[in-house]
């Protein structure tokens, strides 16, 4: 029981605490509600305040004492005019606008003090649209007043400095007036049209009429800026419209002429009608000139003179390409020449050739291809000469064409080099392989002589196979060169393969000989030892029986043999011997 109030008590406790935090916390938060409140009225009341003080601004602006400054120069009826209407104006501002934003600024404190804060709102953003209004139109006011009441020692200060810059301009004009020529006079006048401008502001300063005074200044300013470019550039104009594009079309002309005389291709210039039409726009830019109408003259004359020096460097580059021309021309047609004529020769004997060697198509499809693009460039050569003749074609198009043709005409030549060396090489087999099948036949000769000088007992058959094989290489070589068309691939088969046979009777038949030379020679040397010993003498007389019947590796290596038992240096003779024969 005394746990169970001593729980009760802490719970108690415990609500106490929350109540006590809460109502603390809504004090808090009342305050501070409170204080907001209050600065938001506070910040109203300064917002209103601020509207007051610029309702004030605009109600005391210093137009009246500026409107009594322009009252002393008033000397002509606009200027009247315009007085009352500044007077009227701010009359309007201060009786109807002015009134009627303090109204509404009275408005705003009221439903402060009622506390509607939304209609305050409306009516603070028309109080700001009012004085915008207001603030405007005072503003426009004194604007337009202190234009006139500064119009003065404005504009004397503004048409001051556009005499300073008139009378420099006039010093330099008659200065260099002799480089003007005849637009002199015109540019006179221009400078007494200025001179009566200056005049009239003058008059219209003096009877403060600054409207018009606005419009004289400006009319000045534009007509001294013009005068400055006319001043500048008409020296220049006239001199490149007078003197240099018309000496530059004489020369031209004298040049044109004087090419055209020595038969260069120039009609692709078209010069004649280029020159009428540049005289004719010349003439008509002095026209405009003349009216100081300068617009585009320098652009179009510097064209015009561009135009001659480019027609210029046309001539100097046609005479320096037909020089190149002529002497790449003359290189190329020999070249062509030469290489036509071999081309012809070797298609016309191609039948013959053909009957003479066993040409593959692929031979035959590249000869027809050469002469195809042969064909080609001599067309495309004497096209050019055509054109080059009629004077269709400058010198440097006929130089590009004659380099460009040059280096096809030398591929088709390299080419052709390959063909002909493939038709060349061809007859040099055949003529290789008739040398070599007479040196075959004199080594096969000197084979026979050969085994027929040593006269053996016995020639084995493996000899006479290989003696067979190679008169029957021999015989197909020969059947081969006669045959038409001669194919070189099988020919050069048939001389190697004889070759290889011959060289090998040979070497077979020297081998034999010099074995069967030493086998006799070895039982000749050994019959001094057939007395001191059987075994020698059984030896030797099988020896002799292998020599007889054929088998002379085998006699010797058996004398040898039984030679050995008593002079064990024998086989270093035999070998010796070997070697001599």
């Amino acid at each position: 029981m005394n746990s169970f109030n001593y729980l009760a008590i802490s719970f108690k406790n415990l609500d106490i605490v929350v109540t006590t935090y809460a109502i603390v916390a809504l004090v808090f938060i009342i305050v501070v509600l409170i204080l907001v409140k209050k600065r938001k009225i506070k910040n109203f009341k300064k917002e209103i305040a601020r509207l007051d003080k610029e309702k004030n601004e605009i109600e005391s602006a210093p137009i009246l004492s500026e409107l009594n400054k322009v009252e002393t120069i008033i000397k002509n009826d606009k200027m009247e005019e315009k007085y009352k209407s500044w007077q009227d104006k701010f009359e309007q501002v201060k009786t109807h606008q002015i009134s009627k934003i303090t109204d509404m600024i009275i408005d705003l404190d009221i439903f402060l003090d009622r506390k509607d804060y939304k209609s305050y709102n409306e009516k603070l953003a028309k109080v700001e649209i009012e004085l915008y209004k207001a603030r405007g139109t005072t503003n426009n006011i004194l604007d337009e007043i202190n234009e006139v009441n500064l119009s003065e020692e404005k504009y004397r200060k503004i048409i001051t400095k556009l005499k300073a810059k008139y009378r420099e301009l006039e010093k330099e004009f008659e200065e260099n007036i002799d480089h003007y020529e005849e637009i002199a006079e015109t540019i006179e006048l221009r400078f007494e049209n200025i001179e009566k401008r200056f005049q009239d502001f003058e008059e219209y300063m003096e009877n403060n009429d600054y409207s018009e005074v606005f419009h004289i200044v400006k009319a000045i300013d534009t007509l001294i800026d013009h005068i400055g470019i006319v001043v500048k550039e008409v020296p220049d104009l006239v001199l490149l419209a007078n003197k240099l594009i018309p000496k530059k079309i004489e020369q031209i002309t004298e040049i044109y002429e004087d090419m055209k005389s020595k038969d260069y291709p120039l009609e692709y210039l078209n010069v004649d009608y280029n020159i009428e039409e540049a005289l004719k726009n010349v003439n008509k830019i002095i026209d405009r000139i003349k009216v100081l109408n300068l617009e585009d003259c320098m652009f179009e004359l510097r064209t015009l003179l561009e135009y001659s020096e480019t027609l210029f460097n046309e001539f100097e580059a046609e005479k320096k390409n037909r020089k190149i021309y002529e002497e790449e021309n003359e290189a190329f047609s020999k070249k062509l020449e030469g290489i036509n004529y071999i081309v012809d020769n070797v298609y016309n004997q191609l039948d013959d050739i053909k009957g003479m060697y066993d040409l593959n198509d692929q031979d035959i499809k590249e000869i027809d291809n050469i002469r195809e693009r042969l064909n080609l460039i001599k067309k495309q050569y004497r096209d050019m000469l055509k054109e080059l003749k009629k004077k269709q074609c400058p010198y440097s198009k006929a130089l590009t064409i004659i380099e460009e043709l040059s280096t096809t005409l030398k591929e088709l030549e390299e080419n052709l080099d390959t063909s002909l060396k493939s038709l060349g090489n061809m007859h040099d087999d055949e003529e290789r392989a008739r040398e070599q099948l007479d040196e075959i036949q004199e080594l096969l000769k000197q084979s026979k002589v050969r085994i027929r000088s040593y006269k053996l007992p016995i020639i084995s058959n493996n000899y006479f196979t290989e003696l067979s094989e190679a008169n029957e290489a021999i015989i197909e070589i020969i059947k081969e060169l006669e045959k038409k068309p001669i194919s070189i691939k099988i020919l050069n088969t048939r001389v190697d393969t004889a070759r290889d046979l011959v060289l090998k009777l040979y070497t077979t038949t020297n081998d034999m000989i010099k074995t069967a030379k030493l086998a006799e020679s070895s039982i000749v040397y050994g019959n001094r030892y057939r007395s001191e010993d059987i075994n020698i003498e059984t030896g030797l007389n099988n020896a002799e029986q292998l020599f007889f019947k054929g088998n002379y590796k085998k006699a010797l290596d058996v004398v040898v043999g039984t030679i050995e038992r008593i002079d064990p240096e024998i086989s270093t003779k035999i070998n010796e011997s070997f070697d001599k024969f």
